[in-house]
């Protein structure tokens, strides 16, 4: 499921291809094929980031049937996994809720605060140790029975099991240098030039060691279907 043109599947894309898996991307702000009512016909749910805020189903009508296949896939147990604001959707979707991070906005390669509960999880038990983050909201409360997995530097929800097989990452495991570069680009003047370019560069600068790093999450989530 995809938002929005510069928020695409990109290297998660390409690593279930590898593993295997056909990808069905659906872009329902498009005017493209629609969501699927339910998930009859695929086996697992892959929910992307996007400049929407979750709670933002008045202004981008698609989210709300997105929270409805994200509770459909908990429902039957078929593998969800939420990037960014596909974490956060999960998180409402089943309960939770989202809101602007007091701490402020979340921005450049961070570390992943691991839980104890993360050890051994059958998606996130690699534990990748850095992943690159672009967000101003977080879960600022799980649902009921979630098990959060990591926490980020400024202590908000980084990666949580939501539900027995709904998944989700604050961060953007997903991104390219491509991708990155566009949204820098598009937030120099907001953030400012200097800490762009300077965060950008790390961004870069790490590209390899994450794409190691988080390759075999995308490996796990395949082997779950």
């Amino acid at each position: 499921m995809q938002h929005q043109d510069d928020c695409p599947p990109a290297l998660i894309g390409r690593w279930l291809l590898e593993a295997g898996c056909v990808v069905d991307i659906r872009r329902p702000y498009d005017g493209g094929l629609p969501l699927p009512l339910d998930l009859a016909d695929h086996e697992a749910l892959l929910v992307l980031g996007g400049s929407m805020g979750a709670n933002d189903d008045e202004s981008h009508p698609w989210l709300a049937s997105a929270k409805e296949l994200v509770r459909v896939a908990a429902a039957e147990r078929k593998p969800v996994l939420g990037i960014c604001l596909g974490h956060q959707l999960a998180a409402v979707a089943l309960g939770g809720t989202v809101e602007v991070n007091p701490a402020g906005r979340q921005f450049g390669v961070l570390p992943l605060g691991w839980t104890e509960r993360a050890s051994g999880d059958p998606l996130l038990g690699s534990l990748p140790g850095d992943v690159i983050h672009w967000n101003n909201d977080v879960v600022t409360r799980v649902p009921p029975g979630a098990v959060v997995l990591a926490h980020a530097p400024d202590g908000s929800v980084q990666a949580a099991r939501f539900a027995g097989t709904v998944w989700g990452v604050q961060a953007h495991p997903e991104v390219d240098e491509a991708i990155v570069a566009r949204w820098a680009e598009d937030d120099r003047d907001h953030i400012g030039p200097e800490l762009v370019d300077r965060r950008l560069a790390e961004m870069v600068a790490a590209g390899s060691a994450l794409e190691a790093a988080w390759r075999p999450v995308a490996a796990a989530f395949a082997g779950l279907l």
